[in-house]
């Protein structure tokens, strides 16, 4: 006989339950407190009127159909009616599953509800690592003999102080699962005071981690309790992306393949979605976000389809989609300091720049101005620019390519360059064979140095993050005990010499 609660008491499932709900407000509210200081907070803009656009309009898909199986082969008489009853169950069945797997999470979340605790979900994946192909686990690319010889003073100071950074030193990279299942997206709070990560897993899952946190001193280092980690389900599939309102430190957005973008309030203690297909039955997988900070009420948006678009979050409705590409653009990035210049990479091996101040044509035939092209020998993982004007590429032809286009700010609107202007400026030899289980390596710029110096990092397949400069200059390779997968995806604190890695066993690097 099930056991009564007293009227009044609360049984040990739903204390806890409420633990979790406290402990998920009180980190919200902490970063949102520490997140002020560094935006003010402003009245409330009026809503943007909305102008008619002319818009993509998106084709109807039809719903996935299953095989069909004849009733010869089923070696039943055509007019079986149980036979053509079980085909069309079966029918009804496989077409709920495509409807079921394109759904995404449409209305406001909150954050009372947990939905892991600690690092006590998902299953590791540590036991399959360095089984890919031309990984060499734990063998350095760079060392300290490199740093050593270096003869150019300022190359050598910089080089000794970005491997002078240190793993984070309170939980081993093993002990910090911020994801259930493996980390696909990654990104820093811009604010300073503290390291706050944000990370997304390929199936819809949001960890935040608080690195100011420190573990407390205990007698037998089996007892150390696992860090605090809160984590969410926003999406309904992969998290590909993380932006933070250039205007709003309370503001983070996410993109999905479930074909949504959603806001994260971290004052409110919400997440809400603020662009997704109208038609819910339309699949539109978002493989990339970015948001200029000359228009932080817009955003843009890559898809696996091939095209780019951008939409205005005060004017719903606004959005406009231009097919770029007839294979997917797996990534994509503003020009940070002249925003109308968009760069994509592609499954067509392309690095492509394009003009927003330039667009023209009809319909599907509307696009922004081609600046230039440049052909890999495979596909391009993703095009990353710096604030002053190189784009950095990752390529499965086991190349990072750097180009120089610092001189963009005094390119005309929609005037092509040179097949010559879009050669690389520098090659640098890097294995970027991830293979099925290890998430695709993709460079990532510091966006705003406080140095001043240009740099960016990707994750090496031997399980080290590497620091490069514009000049193609290797500048640290970044490791430590403890690290036993590859941290694949790989970002820089904006302003802060802070690194973060994220790996297929969803747990966390940080190198401060």
């Amino acid at each position: 006989m099930p056991i009564k609660n007293e009227p009044g008491t609360m049984s040990a499932f739903e204390r806890r339950r409420h633990e979790n709900m406290a402990a998920n407000k009180a980190i919200l509210t902490d970063i949102s407190v520490t997140a002020q200081k560094i935006v003010a907070k402003k009245p409330s803009a009026p809503k943007a009127k909305s102008t008619p656009k002319r818009t993509r309009e998106l084709p109807k898909r039809e719903a996935a159909r299953p095989t069909r199986m004849s009733s010869r082969l089923a070696g039943k008489d055509a007019d079986d009616d149980t036979l053509k009853r079980k085909l069309e169950v079966e029918a009804e069945t496989e077409a709920e599953k495509a409807r079921q797997k394109r759904l995404r999470n449409t209305g406001d979340l909150s954050f009372d509800t947990i939905v892991v605790d600690g690092k006590k979900y998902g299953n590791s994946m540590d036991g399959i690592r360095g089984i890919v192909r031309g990984a060499d686990p734990g063998m350095r690319t760079f060392t300290e003999d490199d740093i050593q010889e270096t003869t150019d003073k300022g190359l050598k100071d910089l080089r000794l102080r970005m491997s002078g950074l240190k793993l984070y030193e309170h939980w081993a990279p093993n002990d910090i699962k911020i994801t259930p299942q493996r980390v696909y997206a990654l990104g820093f709070h811009p604010i300073k005071d503290k390291p706050v990560i944000f990370a997304g897993d390929k199936e819809g899952a949001m960890g935040v981690f608080d690195a100011s946190q420190t573990a407390p001193e205990v007698d037998d280092d089996d007892d150390t309790p696992d860090p605090v980690i809160s984590a969410f389900k926003t999406h309904a599939r992969t998290i590909t992306s993380f932006v933070f309102s250039p205007v709003d430190a309370n503001a983070v957005y996410s993109s999905s393949y479930d074909s949504s973008i959603r806001k994260m309030d971290l004052d409110k203690g919400v997440s809400v979605q603020v662009y997704a297909p109208a038609d819910l039955d339309e699949d539109m997988p978002l493989s990339a976000l970015d948001v200029a900070h000359a228009e932080p009420n817009v955003l843009y948006f890559s898809t696996l389809d091939g095209s780019v678009g951008r939409y205005d979050v005060r004017a719903p409705g606004s959005e406009e989609i231009w097919n770029l590409s007839e294979q997917k653009i797996g990534g994509f990035s503003l020009h940070p300091l002249q925003p109308h210049l968009v760069a994509t990479a592609s499954l067509d091996r392309t690095l492509k720049v394009w003009d927003l101040r330039n667009i023209s044509g009809k319909g599907d035939l509307r696009h922004p101005a081609l600046v230039g092209e440049h052909e890999s020998r495979l596909s391009v993982s993703h095009a990353s620019w710096s604030p002053k004007g190189h784009v950095a590429t990752s390529s499965y032809d086991d190349t990072i390519k750097i180009y120089d286009f610092t001189d963009s700010s005094s390119w005309k609107a929609g005037h092509a360059i040179s097949a010559k202007a879009m050669e690389p400026a520098h090659r640098i030899p890097h294995n970027n064979q991830t293979g099925r289980w290890v998430t695709i390596l993709k460079p990532q710029w510091q966006r705003m140095p406080s140095d001043g110096i240009q740099k960016f990092v990707i994750a090496n397949m031997n399980r080290f993050v590497d620091v490069f400069a514009a000049d193609g200059s290797q500048l640290a390779q970044l490791g430590g005990e403890g690290i036993t997968a590859v941290p694949a995806v790989a970002h820089f604190h904006p302003t802060m010499d802070w690194v973060a890695g994220g790996n297929g066993s969803g747990k966390l690097c940080l190198w401060q």
